[in-house]
């Protein structure tokens, strides 16, 4: 090599696709904007046609908003994609050396399965993008759902051949797993990965009407989110006491809010069944229903932030990696919380509190609410660009090192 190591993301990590996933869900964060703000009342999400009706109808607030989102999802499709590419490259060079060796002999096994967890974002967000951007596009959805059941089941395959792979090799060989090393919620990425396959298989039981479609959405999606249920439990569990035991990794501790991303991503993943089933089969769900169903996922959220922010406050980690100078790739998981709850607010708010006639859609009570929404959006978006900035970036005082 022409010199030596000298940005934090050249030693490199499967975690780091965890940047490429916080950046498809600050897409998925302003695309909320245009679902609950612009008109469709003849489609299920907003397209590119809703869209254009805003800027020529709309009020200069709506159209200020609509035109912020379409600028957000843009840039933030595009870091999702380009942060994709190189993590795929850099992957590719990984298998060859022997860290990628240890690697598939530890615990840290499981990291490789933030690849298929940040493909399936990557394929939702450029579903957004298509939804926003093509003009037409609801024309020739019918065609595209089928195509996209086909890309998200093969995703799955992927996740489950790694899971397959690390499960294979710990419970054949006694004394593999680390148990003193589980102290974490690291174990839980497999359950974030197929959580994110699963909503992906969902989404076209909320918009087909294709009878055969819808139902074979939801057979998928009934599949990988109950694998990522009972994955969460059992991982969950297991891990919880190992850190009564050793304490939380300190490096791992943002970890323990990824129940908060798999909460949204099973909570949407529900929703859609749920309308796919009224729509497609004549299943009902009450609008007071619904309102309680979020305001549960809502709870173990908050519950688990309360956790996560109060271990990572004892431990010092903000002061350490994201304000100091240590890095850490695990730092990108600190993103996932906060947009799966500025997400998960919007539906709360839209689906459960409007819906229900708890609260009137725009009054005081609606935007209070949903300022907490923006507030958790826009600390995000800043702590994407400062991780960035930390990890691939050169350091001011890096030196040259020559080859050897």
């Amino acid at each position: 090599m022409p010199h030596a190591f000298r940005r934090p993301a050249d030693t490199y990590s499967p975690l780091y696709f965890l940047a490429s996933l916080g950046a498809g869900g600050l897409t998925v964060t302003f695309f909320m904007y245009l679902m609950f703000w612009v008109p469709h009342k003849s489609r299920p999400v907003p397209v590119f046609e809703d869209i254009m009706a805003v800027f020529d109808t709309g009020s200069v607030a709506l159209k200020s908003a609509t035109l912020l989102a379409m600028i957000g999802i843009a840039v933030f499709a595009v870091l999702n994609v380009k942060s994709l590419i190189w993590n795929l490259s850099a992957l590719s060079r990984f298998r060859k050396t022997e860290a990628y060796a240890a690697l598939r002999a530890s615990n840290a096994e499981t990291t490789l399965l933030a690849a298929p967890l940040a493909m399936a974002m990557t394929v939702n967000a450029m579903f957004i993008v298509g939804l926003v951007f093509v003009p037409n596009l609801w024309s020739v959805v019918e065609y595209l759902f089928p195509m996209a059941l086909v890309a998200f089941l093969a995703i799955g395959v992927w996740a489950f051949g790694t899971i397959g792979d690390f499960l294979g090799r710990v419970l054949t060989k006694g004394g593999v797993f680390d148990v003193t090393a589980h102290n974490s919620f690291a174990q839980l990425l497999p359950a974030f990965a197929l959580s994110m396959v699963g909503v992906g298989l969902a989404a076209p039981a909320a918009m087909s009407h294709a009878t055969l479609t819808v139902g074979a959405s939801l057979v998928f999606s009934t599949f990988f989110g109950f694998a990522a249920i009972l994955y969460t439990v059992i991982a969950a569990t297991t891990a919880f006491s190992s850190m009564l035991q050793h304490g939380t990794a300190k490096e791992a501790g943002p970890t323990l809010m990824v129940i908060v991303p798999i909460m949204t991503v099973l909570g949407i993943l529900f929703l859609r069944q749920g309308h796919g089933l009224h729509v497609g089969f004549d299943a009902h769900t009450t609008a007071g229903e619904t309102m309680v169903f979020l305001a549960r996922l809502l709870t173990v959220q908050i519950l688990f932030l309360m956790l996560g922010l109060l271990v990572l406050r004892r431990q010092g980690y903000f002061t350490d990696y994201v304000f100091g100078t240590q890095t850490s790739p695990g730092s990108y998981a600190l993103v996932c919380p906060g947009v799966a709850l500025s997400v998960m607010i919007h539906f709360f708010v839209n689906k459960g509190l409007v819906g229900a006639g708890v609260i009137d859609k725009f009054g005081a009570g609606y935007w209070a609410i949903t300022a907490v929404a923006l507030v958790a959006q826009a600390a995000m978006i800043v702590l994407v660009f400062r991780l960035n900035r930390q990890h691939f970036t050169l350091p001011s005082d890096a030196a040259m090192v020559p080859g050897e």
